[in-house]
């Protein structure tokens, strides 16, 4: 079993035809992923190496049975491909575009409650069930089957941690790559629920990262209804108060939001927060007993 992506996966593309698009496609189809469509406006009826591109969502899915679709649609025009894939009936939608406004993100956000769709991103890697479905950008090569679910807000905290989980023989049940934006689909607590149903998961990783709540109101979450063992780590500990680090969603303001206190409200909760990268898989490792 899988979370999100797995073998039921129909994938369509939303941008298919541009650079990126195209690119990750093809590399999303090779790794095993299902792909039966693409979406470009006034490019329907064309192909991409075979795969079919339709004018709409909607004619998509009426001719593939596509349930998934990833995003690479720029920002002026992302926000309406999320909501263009809701009314298709998508059932999970990997936004990759990163630079959506945030006017817009909020509007999707509260549309998207109306709906069966869940929306991973904006500004995010994707998701990955590793050996089986590849969604978005994740190097499928960094990653092995295994039973430690993983969700991150850092694309490249995705990247460097499941490339030393899997240097240890550790072995990834599904990666959620849910990005750093501050208003943004599925997040912590959603993934971790997803995990801690998932009889195939033993264990979750949850790497964050300063700024906002979401890591605090994880911890709640896991202290009252998670009873599988969590490892986490935090980015950001010598970041200045006050001055965005990378993703939008990244600002400390006063003591709220500091690495500090996302790691202690974490332990408190009874999460081993690793100090740095390289020791989480250290920390998984102790975990399991390897």
């Amino acid at each position: 079993m899988s979370v999100l992506v797995g073998p039921q996966t129909k994938l369509l593309v939303q941008g298919i035809t541009g650079k990126e698009g195209t690119f990750h496609t093809l590399r999303n189809r090779a790794y095993g992923t299902n792909v039966v469509a693409g979406v470009t406006p006034r490019k329907g009826g064309q192909d991409v190496e075979g795969i079919p591109v339709f004018d709409t969502v909607a004619e998509a899915v009426s001719a593939t049975g596509a349930n998934t679709s990833a995003i690479f649609v720029g920002p002026r025009f992302a926000g309406d491909a999320i909501l263009e894939a809701a009314d298709g009936g998508i059932d999970v939608v990997a936004c990759i575009t990163e630079g959506i406004p945030t006017r817009d993100m909020a509007e999707v956000h509260s549309y998207l409650r109306g709906t069966a769709t869940t929306l991973v991103g904006p500004n995010c890697p994707g998701v990955i069930t590793p050996g089986v479905a590849n969604v978005g950008i994740i190097p499928g090569e960094v990653c092995t089957p295994g039973r430690v679910g993983f969700v991150s807000r850092s694309g490249t905290l995705v990247y460097q941690i499941v490339y030393e989980l899997t240097s240890k023989g550790i072995g990834q049940s599904t990666c959620i790559g849910m990005g750093g934006d501050p208003v943004h689909g599925i997040g912590f607590i959603e993934s971790l629920a997803l995990f801690e149903s998932d009889p195939d998961t033993d264990l979750m990783i949850m790497t964050g990262e300063i700024g906002g709540d979401d890591e605090e109101r994880a911890a709640a979450y896991i202290a009252e209804r998670v009873s599988k063992p969590v490892v986490a780590y935090i980015a950001g500990f010598e970041a200045p108060p006050g001055k965005r680090m990378g993703h939008a969603g990244a600002i400390v303001t006063g003591s709220s939001g500091t690495a500090t206190a996302k790691t202690e409200a974490l332990e408190a909760a009874g999460v081993q927060v690793a100090r740095t990268p390289s020791q989480v898989a250290e920390l998984v490792a102790d975990r399991l007993g390897g």
